[in-house]
């Protein structure tokens, strides 16, 4: 056998392809009908597998010290470090390269450590203990969990377990926390996998999700069958798990595809490019002073180490780590990728979640519009005292997962709110229990002493809640009955589209409408009565019940806004964030509320579009798409026109796209070339499964957005991970399921993300370009000294950059986030016009400024030149480089202040009171080192000390002051002013658009905008309402 392992996962050799395949488990491809008929395995058999698919292990290695010390040192960082200290070491720079190698060592313990206690972490969260029983060659043995095989069949305790593989539910029900997966901690109700006769269903993990039980999921309780234990096929072992692939993802993560990083090192580049060029200066100019050969090659070498910043990814990394500090201290946001916090600071749209995160995460019912004769009935709030014998009642009691955990009534709020309303009693029968015969677990009754009290329900089987199917339904047994019957809920469009015709009010739609509209979360009942046996019954497929039903009536609930949601939708857009929502429920309903709370701003027209497929010959055809102005949004006079085809002009193109998952699914794989214009204007997105919601993150990426998601974790997995930013909203401090973790569950956490975000990327941006500006400055000043023979000497190095740089650097990220979030972006783009712009002209100026001080001091009637004092090519003390170091000493403290300026993103420095109070200590330091140095102090820096003329060192200040004034003056006006950079960009996209072309969704939204003849909407008076009634129909019948 010729494999290989990369990543935790093995890929097998195929000899039909004639490559490497990677390895599945024995699910794939097989029917449902095959984990019924496979059994027990024998222990060769188990033996077999075990060498094919490796031992049950989640192996987490914590790296030897020497190891990880060695793979961090091989990173180019390092070893760019280890070449610089080197050469500083070959030049007699002891002091130096022995802090910064002090530094490299502590930057490395300090790694090391950090990395080790994060692989601690991760190998206790999969530490494996306990025992499993399995069956194997006809008995049940007691293995460990390692020993575990796909295809072993394992019984599953009584009281619960923590899983330790993915396996198929064969036998009983369990219920299981899946919150390490999901986020979500509702218990969810799993059934055994459905094996209707004569079928030939194929086992599909996404589809049958509910039948499926997760490794490292937590199985609270388990439902058994008279005797007959809880069993499950094991499918996936290892790594191939759904918590072995999240395991593979924290070790193993996506790299950060963003504009900034990227850049950053084509401004390293940059730099290495203008050493080269000091490199050529500096070569020929040592060659004609015929300096000794070893001295000309350190020297030359030496403008490498000054030219790049060996310090700069520490000082980034400083920044970052303050930032995730910020987060988890004050906003209870846990970040799992520290490098996610700078990309936050790009987002630019925000996908939300309704139910859970918008609004409330409970329900409160309103009441039941029930159905009578051919149209509704009155609007009960009433519940309780509805005739305990009808359908209605025991649809509301019986269609539900709930079940008691330690003694409490436990799952879905909707669920809970609804059994409730009934004022029955649900019992949940012990392992004893025979009563009818039959299996039934869960047993609902009336508490009403009346004649017409129903006397029991028993509920024989659970089809659970899918979002893709937009409904659950049980099969119940009432003593009063001699059937079987069925009750279903789930949404309107789909109930209805299961029910009969002649069963459905006429008045459907325009009530559906009324309720919806408002923000009403809206359930249809249906009811169909079986005439199954009940064998039958344990295998039928739920395709074959769920049809032809009785429709019921509708249940209506209030869905509240959270308190928090409309005043930070206000605040995301003020600041020019788009908001869009992505949820499973209805869409008149998603409409209301985004209404509601400002995602669909007041004024804007709401457009909404649907897909009809229909059938020619038998055979599916392409879907249409229709554009649907609602009729209230027109005039009576306008309401009187019979089919009229209407354009958005180009005075009306203020509207936004509202569609169904259904339309979604159509545009997505039919129409194509609609995907772009329809992710740049839609705001609501409803009835979308979870896997369109991640489709829709990966589309808004595709045409330049960067997307934030932030949803409770349950159905938004996809999206969260597929997102640049996903926030979950969780009480974990940590969710595998997203980078970003709110341990409050409102959306307030959004805003706060965003601002640090944008506070963290504008601080990168200051660390980069002052670090970039302290190396240049020291590279003129170098190049600068070279010219008369000198250098600055070891010391003086050692000042700069211990004391002066890194103090500042380390202080620098301090400065606290701006209160509110600005309407224009941070730039994104590092290696662009601007930040090179003020390089260069800083550099010129510090240039300036430097030459200017020397050739000042040369002119002084007390100069004596360094060709006349140097005793050998290694004595640097002179005047040349005491004006030179005295005046740089200014230059580095007025480029930290200049590039501390964070407004509008950050507050006023002022603020950030270890930096002020860094840059007071370090100027204090200058203006003594230049005015009254001691003599110690003088001799260890090789200060060649003027004449005591106090007023010509004075003019050393004046410079530095004259330095200040006029960087600052090109900081504010020119370079860092956003109005110039918003019209020189503005300048730039359309003068020099082939060039520089923008985002793609700002060509779509410009082409939006001048389009006369798209979206074709038609107006036939038709509502919302009636079209999504139309397109479900459609849909189904065809």
């Amino acid at each position: 056998m010729r494999y290989f392992v990369n990543k935790k996962v093995k890929y097998l050799f195929c000899r039909e392809s004639g490559g490497f395949v990677k390895l599945r488990g024995i699910e794939a491809g097989k029917l449902n009908s095959y984990f019924y008929e496979a059994g027990p395995l024998t222990n060769t058999e188990a033996a077999r597998r075990r060498v094919l698919y490796g031992a049950n292990i989640l192996e987490v290695h914590v790296t030897r010290v020497i190891v990880l010390v060695l793979r961090l040192a091989s990173n180019p960082f390092y070893v760019f470090q280890i070449f610089s200290c080197s050469l500083w070491y070959a030049d007699e720079y002891y002091y130096y390269a022995s802090a910064i190698l002090v530094i490299s060592i502590g930057s490395l313990a300090v790694t090391t450590y950090i990395t080790r206690k994060m692989e601690r972490a991760l190998k206790r969260t999969v530490h494996q203990f306990g025992s499993a029983s399995v069956r194997r060659e006809g008995a049940t043995h007691t293995v460990l969990p390692t020993e575990l095989v796909p295809g072993d069949i394992i019984e599953l305790p009584r009281s619960g377990c923590v899983m330790d593989v993915d396996a198929v539910l064969l036998c009983g029900t369990c219920i299981v926390n899946e919150s390490m997966l999901t986020g979500e901690s509702i218990p969810v109700t799993k059934t055994p996998l459905p094996n209707p006769a004569n079928s030939d269903m194929v086992y599909d993990a996404k589809h049958h999700s509910k039948h499926t039980l997760y490794c490292g999921t937590q199985v609270i309780q388990t439902r058994y069958y008279s005797d007959q234990p809880v069993t499950a096929m094991v499918i996936k072992t290892g790594f191939m798990t759904a918590k072995g692939g999240l395991l593979r993802s924290i070790m193993f993560p996506k790299p950060v595809d963003f504009r900034f990083y990227r850049d950053t090192y084509m401004f390293i580049l940059v730099l290495a490019c203008m050493s080269f060029l000091g490199m050529i200066y500096t070569l020929v100019l040592m060659i004609r002073s015929q300096y000794d050969a070893g001295l000309i090659a350190r020297r030359v070498l030496d403008l490498v180490t000054i030219a790049v910043p060996p310090a700069l990814p520490a000082a980034l990394a400083v920044g970052t780590l303050v930032s995730q500090y910020r987060l988890k201290r004050r906003a209870s946001i846990y970040c799992i990728i520290p490098n996610y916090i700078n990309i936050a600071g790009s987002i630019n749209v925000v996908c939300f979640d309704k139910t859970g995160t918008l609004t409330e995460e409970g329900l409160d019912l309103q009441g039941l519009l029930p159905v009578d004769g051919d149209r509704f009935g009155e609007f009960t709030q009433d519940t309780r005292n509805m005739l305990d014998n009808s359908d209605t009642k025991a649809t509301m009691a019986c269609c539900h997962s709930l079940t008691y955990i330690d003694g409490e009534l436990s799952g879905d709020p909707l669920d809970v709110k609804m059994f409730e309303a009934t004022g029955w009693q649900l019992e949940e029968l012990g392992e004893e229990s025979n009563r009818y015969d039959m299996i039934m677990p869960t047993v609902v009754r009336s508490t009403a002493k009346t004649e017409d009290a129903t006397p029991e329900i028993g509920i024989l089987r659970q089809f659970t809640f899918s979002s893709a199917l937009q409904r659950m339904s049980v099969v119940v047994k009432n003593l009063s009955r001699p059937s079987f019957d069925l009750y279903a809920k789930g949404s309107p469009e789909m109930i209805s589209s299961l029910c009969r015709d002649e069963t459905l009010p006429s008045d459907f739609s325009d009530r559906l409408a009324k309720y919806t509209s408002k923000g009403y979360r809206v359930i249809a009942l249906a009811h169909r009565q079986l005439s199954h046996t009940y064998a039958k019954l344990q295998k039928v497929d739920r395709s074959d019940v769920e049809v032809e039903m009785d429709f019921l009536g509708l249940l209506v609930m209030e869905n509240r806004l959270k308190v928090e949601t409309t005043p930070v939708i206000s605040e995301l857009n003020r600041a020019n964030l788009r908001t869009v929502m992505v949820t499973g429920d209805n869409i008149l309903t998603g409409v209301s509320v985004a209404k509601e709370c400002g995602i669909v701003p007041e004024g804007k027209q709401v457009i909404l579009i649907t897909a009809h497929e229909k059938l020619v010959d038998g055979v599916r055809t392409e879907s249409t798409l229709e554009y649907h102005r609602d009729v209230k949004t027109f005039s009576s006079s306008a309401s009187q026109s019979v089919a009229l085809d209407m354009s958005l002009t180009e005075s009306s193109a203020n509207y936004c796209f509202a569609l169904t998952g259904q339309a979604w699914k159509a545009i997505y794989a039919e129409h194509p070339d609609l995907l772009q214009r329809v992710a740049v204007r839609g705001l609501v997105f409803a009835r979308m499964s979870p896997e369109q919601k991640a489709q829709l993150v990966e589309v808004l990426q595709s045409v330049g957005y960067y997307v934030a998601m932030c949803g409770d974790g349950a159905n938004d997995c996809g999206a969260l991970k597929a997102a640049h930013s996903g926030i979950s909203l969780s009480e974990a401090e940590a969710s595998v399921a997203s980078p970003f973790t709110s341990k409050i569950a409102n959306i307030t956490c959004v805003p706060q993300l965003i601002r640090e975000g944008r506070a963290a990327l504008v601080t990168s941006f200051g660390v980069f370009k002052f670090m970039a500006g302290y190396s240049l400055t020291q590279f003129t000043s170098v190049l600068l000294l070279y010219y008369v023979g000198v250098n600055l000497t070891d010391f003086e190095f050692l000042y700069i950059d211990l004391i002066v740089i890194t103090s500042l650097s380390v202080t620098f990220p301090f400065t606290p986030v701006a209160d509110t979030i600005h309407h224009h972006q941070p730039p994104v783009k590092l290696a662009s016009f601007f930040p090179i712009l003020i390089l260069v002209l800083n550099t010129i100026i510090m240039a300036a400024v430097q030459i200017g001080a020397m050739f000042l001091t040369m002119r002084q009637p007390w100069f004596v030149a360094i060709s006349e004092t140097q005793v050998d090519a290694e004595d640097y003390r002179s005047y040349e480089n005491t004006a030179v170091f005295d005046v740089s000493c200014f230059q580095y403290i007025i480029l930290a202040v200049m590039f501390a300026q964070g407004a509008p993103y950050r507050k006023n420095p002022i603020y950030n009171i270890p930096f002020s109070v860094n840059v007071f200590i370090t100027l204090a330091l200058a203006i003594w080192l230049i005015m009254y140095p001691t003599d110690p102090v003088a001799d260890i820096l090789e200060l060649e000390l003027h004449p005591d003329y106090i007023g010509f060192r004075g003019y050393y200040i004046l410079f530095g002051v004259g330095n200040f004034i006029v960087c600052m003056l090109l900081e504010k006006l020119v370079t860092g002013n956003d109005n110039v950079r918003l019209k020189f960009e503005k300048y730039t996209k359309v003068s020099c658009s082939k060039w520089n072309p923008g985002s793609k969704y700002e060509a779509v939204e410009e082409e939006l905008n001048s389009a006369t003849d798209w979206p074709p909407v038609s107006y036939d008076g038709e509502t919302f309402a009636a079209a999504l009634h139309r397109e479900m129909s459609v849909t189904s019948s065809s």
